[in-house]
Formats: structure tokens, sequence, C-alpha cells
């Protein structure tokens, strides 16, 4: 039976994620699509059972009038159907109905609802830009998720479970209390328009603090997710100290929305409960007073004070309800400034995939400026031949590894056009892209999971066999034989960390460069491939590599020249522009900027500093 209400609302739609709105109403809106059915079924349950028990005080005042009034010995011929009725209400229709109430609230909606909200958010988020992550923490980003989800359910039910009870009960309340003497209404309608009030007055300045609350605990979340994913380097820096301060002045400033939030509830709790306390004198004295004037019952006491008693513990927990609506209304309004972003890199609708044959490359007088107008590159204009082989070199800043981040399309070119194939690849999907391009970078990022899980990254459907013989060409193969993780599992199926942590900075690139092997890409972009080797290993990779280029279009990037010498061509870069091209031996003879650099690197300045020492 659980399963079957579990089934009802699916956790993970299939759909492609859409950009969510970016107002409060619409945003909510979106994201509870497919759960419309079932919120509308828990709500019309809620409102049943909330006037079944408005209706059950009613019924309770005629059994006390009934007992004051009738003879003990006809009272069971005369009103035994009537409590053989309330008993079919009390103990099958009533908890029948709250318990498929909570089957449809607890199994259908309370899990599924929050992760079709996750699942869709992350899909998303996944699609954005390089650069939106690169201006926001990772844990900041994960932390908006979680919460947003969760606040979005709670938006939704709250406000549902809070409209049905204020309708239902109160309105039921006082027709109930008004039926027996309207007099009795009216301490009910004043307590109605303080309650309102005090709504009105606290639930907002809530609302708000509540949204830098949630800032601020995602900012405090990030502070120290920043710090346990660069621990590395924070001891390496014997930063602890500095690093708790930094954490510390993010709880610090959580802290103080939550003191404030505090002092909020203090007062609230305190004015409400003088409120009811209010109520409660009035509707019985007044009662009373009536009673005495023989204008009501005994009964119609007993339920005015029964339904002022139900309507205090109400009063609070509604209240709750509306400042926990407010709060998480302040957690959503957060999460909308991230995951309502639009995204900076979209496919065009229809967009076909790029197909690779030749695997030619075509920079067409591009422009990109990172926004900034200008700068960067201007004007750049490089034709790739099918299966050449080039060195991309410059300086630090030069555009060389901009230039690569244009061809993956990880941002968008403000001019020109980038074709592989003669196709734009600005009107091709991202994913075909960068399926047709391997590249191997000089900060190795492994998953933290598997070994096999890594390798196979770059081709999901290889087989065990294939893996190995990229490990092996890799010459990874004999360290990942030794690996042993804390779980227990070894080799192939060990875990390598966080970031592949766990793993020598030398282990985490020749993964990669398996990886790669493994994904055989027609185009290659090696971004100091080997820059983490030592110079015994990388000797052993190079004639494995060499056989991995073959047939392929090749970029390198090296500071090393050494490394990339030997390319059909080099292009040299400086400022965002190609300032020379061609063979090693064609620049050096030019003597110009590569000259120059390669003189450096195999010990021109060195001599040339020396003789400057020497000289009288």
């Amino acid at each position: 039976m659980f399963r079957w209400f579990e089934n009802r609302l699916a956790p993970f739609p299939p759909q492609e994620p859409q950009r969510p709105p970016d107002t409060l109403i619409a945003f909510c809106l979106h994201y509870t699509r497919g759960a419309w059915p079932y919120l509308m079924v828990a709500t019309v349950l809620m409102a049943l059972i909330a006037g079944i028990e408005v209706w059950m005080f009613g019924f309770l005042g005629n059994i006390v009038d009934w007992l004051a009034a009738q003879d003990r010995e006809t009272f069971l011929a005369d009103q035994g159907w009537k409590l053989a009725g309330m008993a079919l209400i009390v103990l099958v229709l009533l908890p029948g109905m709250v318990g498929l109430h909570s089957l449809f609230q607890q199994q259908t909606l309370m899990g599924n609802f929050p992760m079709r909200i996750r699942w869709q958010a992350h899909r998303y988020l996944l699609r954005q830009s390089m650069g939106f992550y690169q201006d926001e923490f990772a844990g900041r980003i994960a932390t908006k998720v979680m919460q947003t989800s969760l606040a979005v359910r709670e938006c939704v039910i709250k406000l549902f479970d809070v409209l049905n009870y204020v309708s239902v009960y109160f309105l039921g309340t006082l027709i109930l209390v008004g039926n027996a003497d309207w007099r009795l209404a009216l301490p009910l309608l004043a307590w109605l328009i303080g309650y309102l009030v005090l709504l009105r007055i606290f639930v907002p300045i809530m609302g708000r603090v509540s949204k830098s609350q949630a800032d601020a605990r995602s900012r405090m979340t990030g502070r120290i997710v920043d710090s346990y994913s660069n621990i590395q380097t924070v001891k390496l820096f014997s930063h602890a100290q500095r690093e708790a301060a930094f954490a510390k002045d993010g709880m610090q400033g959580f802290l103080v929305t939550v003191h404030r939030q505090m002092r909020l509830v203090t007062g609230l709790y305190g004015l409400l409960y003088l409120l009811n306390a209010l109520l409660l004198f009035s509707i019985g004295w007044l009662s009373i007073q009536l009673w005495l004037g023989e204008a009501v019952s005994v009964g119609a006491v007993a339920v005015a004070l029964g339904l002022v008693m139900r309507l205090w513990g109400m009063s609070q927990w509604i209240m709750w309800e509306v400042s926990a609506l407010f709060e998480n209304i302040g957690t959503v309004q957060d999460g909308m400034a991230t995951l309502s972003l639009p995204r900076q890199i979209e496919d065009r609708q229809n967009a076909p995939p790029l197909h690779v044959e030749k695997g030619e490359i075509v920079f067409d007088r591009i422009r990109f400026h990172y926004g900034k107008g200008s700068g960067v590159i201007d004007e750049l204009s490089l034709a790739i031949q099918s299966g050449e082989k080039i060195g991309l070199i410059g300086p630090s800043g030069a555009g060389k590894s901009t230039l690569v981040n244009l061809l993956l399309r990880f941002y968008e070119l403000e001019g020109g056009a980038i074709r592989i194939d003669g196709q734009n690849i600005a009107e091709v999907t991202q994913e075909s892209l960068r399926a047709q391009i391997g590249m191997v970078t000089q900060d190795t990022s492994l998953l933290h999971r598997s070994v096999r899980d890594n390798l196979l990254y770059g081709r999901p459907d290889a087989t065990d066999e294939m893996a190995w013989k990229a490990a092996r060409g890799a010459h990874v193969a004999d360290f990942i034989e030794s690996l042993r993780d804390t779980q227990g599992r070894i080799g192939f199926d060990a875990h390598v960390g966080e970031r592949g942590v766990k793993l020598s900075g030398g282990q985490r690139q020749r993964l990669a460069i398996a990886r790669v092997m493994l994904k055989d890409a027609p185009i290659l972009i090696l971004d100091e491939a080997t820059s983490a080797l030592d110079s015994d290993v990388e000797a052993a990779i190079q004639e494995n590599l060499d056989q991995l280029m073959k047939g392929k279009t090749v970029i390198a990037i090296a500071h090393r020249l050494s490394t990339i010498a030997a390319m059909d061509r080099l292009v040299v870069m400086e400022n965002g522009r190609i300032v020379e091209q061609g063979s090693h031996a064609e620049l050096i003879r030019h003597d110009g900027l590569y000259a120059r650099l390669w003189r450096r690197q195999s010990g021109g300045f060195l001599e040339s500093e020396v003789a400057a020492t020497e000289t009288p």
C-alpha cells in the first residue's frame, strides 16, 4: 500500500528542465507542476477533516444539553441512533480520512515533491556556464539547491494547510457560536482583528529576517566547504586559524540573523498569549452572563469554551505555520537569485549534433573580451588542417587557454566564428561538440568515485579490457593494482577521494591521460599534459601520446618548449594576437619571441648573465 502511494508522483521527471521564473509565485508554480492533483486531494481531505472536527464540537454541546434535560431511562432509546452515527464517524470515517490524508501527504508529497525540485534544479545548473561556477562557492550552490527544494514544498503545503484551517475552522466556530447567540460571536471577531494585526506586523518582518538568514546560512556553509575543499592549501600555508576566523565571521553573520528572529518570536508569542487569554476571558464571562439570563443553554456554553480552547492552541500553531511560511518564502527568494539565473550558453532550438570526419578547425576573425569591451582576443584568425598538430606558445596571459576555452564553447564569442569541418560550433549542441574533443589539463580533476568510474568517464560503454589497455598505455596499471581505500576496495574499485586527493599529482595526470586515450576523440587538446610527470615517466608516456595523436587534430599548450618543439607548426601568441607561426627551425631563424623564449629555457639567459657578471 505504501509503495502505491509513493509511486504516484515521479521524483525524477524526464522532461528537460527549463529556466525557472524569477518571481516568487511563478517560481513556486513552476516547480509544483505535476504535483497539483495530489496537493488538491490532500487539501480537500484536510478541509473535510477540519469541518468534521468543528461539527463534533457542536455535537458534544448537544450531548451536554441531552444529558441535562432528558430522562436517563429513555435517553438511549431517544438518542441512541445519533450516538451510534457519531461513534461511526469518530471510529471509522475520521480515522480513515486522516489516514488517507497522511498517505497522500507523507508518502506521495513529502519525499517526492522536494526531490523533483532538486532533480530539476540540479539538471538545470549542470548546464550553466563555467563563469557561473567561477563566481560562486560550490558549497553555497549545493546548499541553495537543498534548501530551496524543501522551502518550496513547505511554502505550498503550509499555505494550503493554513488557508484550510483559517477558513474552515474559524468560520465553523463563528457559525456554531453565533448560532447559539450572536453576541458570543463579537469577541471572536475582535480576536480575529487582533490576530490579523499581529500577523500583519510581525510576519513580513520575519520574512525579511528569514531571507537574510537563508543567505547568511548558505554563505556560512560555502565558507566552511571552501576550507574543506582546499584543505591541502590551508595546511601548506599553516592557515588553520585564519580559516577558522573566516568561518567564524560567516557564523557570526548567521547568528545575528538568528538573534533578530528569536527576538521577534519572543514578542510575538507574548502578545499572542495575551490575545488568547483575553478571548477566553471574554467568551467565558459573556457566555455565563447569557446563561444566567437564560439566553443560551449549558451545551452552548460548553461548545463556546471548548472551541475557544481549541482556537487557543490552533492560533499558536497557525502563527508558527505562517511564520515558517514566510521563513521559507525568504529561503525561496534567496534561492531564486541563483537558480533562476539564465544560462549564458544555450543550445539553439533544434540544434544538430556536430559530425567530425576530418577534424579541420578554423578560427575566423574571433573576438572575445570577457564582457569588458576590449582586450584578451581581437580579430584573431587561425586555420588548423585536418590531422595537423600545432603547439600554442606564449607568456602567461597571452590568450592560449582562452582560445581553447572558446573552442570548447565554455564561453560565447563576442564576434567572428569557430568552425569544425565547416560547422559553426555555435550552431551545434554543446554535448556533441565536447564529445568530439579529448583534453588533458594541467590541473587534473578526478571525481570522488572509483578508478573505473573515472576512466570510463571518457567512454562509458568501454569494457574493462579497453580500460586496462588505456591504463597500461598511460603507465598507470601498476599503481592501480596496488590501490586500496578505507572501505577495503582495491584496484579498479578503489575510490580516489575528492578531486583525486588520495593520488599524487603524477598519478592523477596519468589517469587523466588514460581517460583521454580511452575516449579516443578526433580532436585532442593537451594543456601542459605532462607537466606533473617526472622525466622518466614522461619519456615512457610520450611514445603512447605520439600513438594517441596519430590521425588526430592536436592543439598542445606547453611552457616547456622542448615538449612541443617537434609539432607540425608552432603558433606564438602575445596579448591575444598571433605574432609568429612556423616550425621550430623557422622560428629560431626568425629570432623573434619564440627564439628568445627558447634561449631562456635552453640556458642561453644563464650564459649571458654569467658573462655579464664576469665582465670587468
